[in-house]
């Protein structure tokens, strides 16, 4: 256990860099690939493969010539697009996301601006929720920056009134609410770059 280890150290001017291995170099015993003649002289690869004798026959792939032209490949019918460009994109019901009630809510959110931020409520992410019934009411559900906001009153009012001023909205209704609070990471990006933090 003792025992002492010895490292031998041998110190040498230079190296013999490796040689590279190439392609041509690897000898495969049961396949050789060469090129010959054909008798109507077009080119065309011939694989010679050895038989269970030793003996190398012949094996003929097909000609670079023969292959199937550009504008045969141009008139090939493209049945995998037919599927996919039969279908027609459903439309989305007005009262979802994506329908045009609920995007024109949208739109009349993201012009109303916060008194004291110069950012609309919706990119400043006061806006929780927006809910179209089967009966067209509208449903926002909202809150502050803090409930000692000085617009507490008086915004939920207004934006009840612009959002029943849009059109195919029957009635509209603002839920205020101070849980979760509001914070700026819940903020657009466009409103962090607006404002400088990002």
């Amino acid at each position: 256990m003792n025992e002492e280890r010895k490292i031998l150290v041998e110190e040498v001017d230079s190296v013999e860099k490796p040689k590279l291995a190439k392609v041509e170099d690897a000898v495969d015993d049961t396949f050789v690939s060469s090129e010959v003649e054909r008798p109507d002289d077009s080119e065309q690869s011939v694989s010679t493969a050895l038989d269970t004798n030793g003996k190398a026959t012949p094996v003929l792939a097909p000609s670079p010539y023969e292959a199937e032209s550009d504008s045969a490949k141009l008139n090939r019918k493209k049945d995998y697009l037919e599927g996919f460009l039969a279908q027609k994109p459903e439309a989305a019901p007005a009262g979802e996301a994506g329908g045009d009630v609920y995007e024109a809510v949208i739109d009349t959110l993201k012009s109303i601006f916060d008194p004291e931020i110069p950012v609309n409520i919706y990119d400043l992410g006061l806006i929780y929720a927006v809910e179209i019934t089967a009966d067209n009411h509208a449903i926002v559900t909202m809150t502050l920056t803090t409930p000692h906001c000085p617009v507490a009153e008086s915004m939920p009012g207004e934006i009840e009134m612009q959002v029943g001023s849009v059109p195919g909205v029957g009635h509209a209704e603002v839920n205020l609410v101070w849980d979760p609070p509001w914070d700026p990471g819940k903020m657009s990006d466009e409103a962090k770059l607006e404002l400088g933090m990002l």
